[in-house]
């Protein structure tokens, strides 16, 4: 089939579509809810509440979009701690948790192993997205960071990124608050 045959009823305009029925990713989104309960993680062994910018970064984007923040957290880079982070999240009824930091190479940076453990339905293009994105603004350095994302057993959405102040607004404001409703009305189908 040719993709630019004006006799196809699809491509009645002459032009090449991607998909078959465009309107709906919008479709989706118009369903999707307005505000998300989220709950937010910064795992560190040297941040507190003073100098936490990235998680202050989170919860000041989601605060300006009409998120509601559930809970959140500083806890060491320790796999058994942001298990039981996780686990608080539920218990305040958040639909999706944001992590901070950790998602290094270093000894230290355990974050990718908890998450990954905890997902039972991965999201690799949030990795995927992330670093491209990442490698325009600071090169190949960008393979070095583990981003992760997916779905929990429980249906938790779990977003994990670099600590930094320049990665978390590229993660947040490019990637996952653009999709956040949508995500949640996928969930709930």
């Amino acid at each position: 089939m040719a993709h630019d045959d004006p006799h196809n009823p699809d491509h009645a305009d002459g032009k090449h579509h991607d998909h078959p029925h465009p309107d709906v990713p919008a479709q989706h989104k118009a369903r999707a809810p307005g505000y998300a309960r989220v709950y937010v993680i910064t795992c560190s062994d040297t941040r507190t509440a003073v100098t936490d910018d990235g998680g202050r970064i989170l919860k000041s984007r989601l605060a300006d979009q009409g998120h509601a923040i559930a809970g959140s957290a500083i806890v060491p880079d320790d796999p058994a701690r942001i298990g039981q982070e996780l686990q608080r999240a539920l218990e305040s009824q958040a639909q999706v948790v944001l992590i901070t930091g950790g998602t290094g190479i270093t000894s230290r940076d355990s974050t990718f192993e908890a998450v990954s453990a905890a997902i039972a339905r991965p999201l690799p293009g949030f990795g995927e997205l992330f670093r491209t994105l990442s490698f325009q603004e600071i090169g190949s350095a960008a393979m070095l960071s583990r981003a992760v994302a997916g779905v929990t057993r429980e249906g938790l959405i779990v977003f994990a990124m670099p600590g930094s102040p320049a990665a978390v607004r590229l993660a947040c404001d490019r990637l996952i608050l653009p999709e956040l409703g949508h995500l949640l009305e996928e969930l709930g189908r």
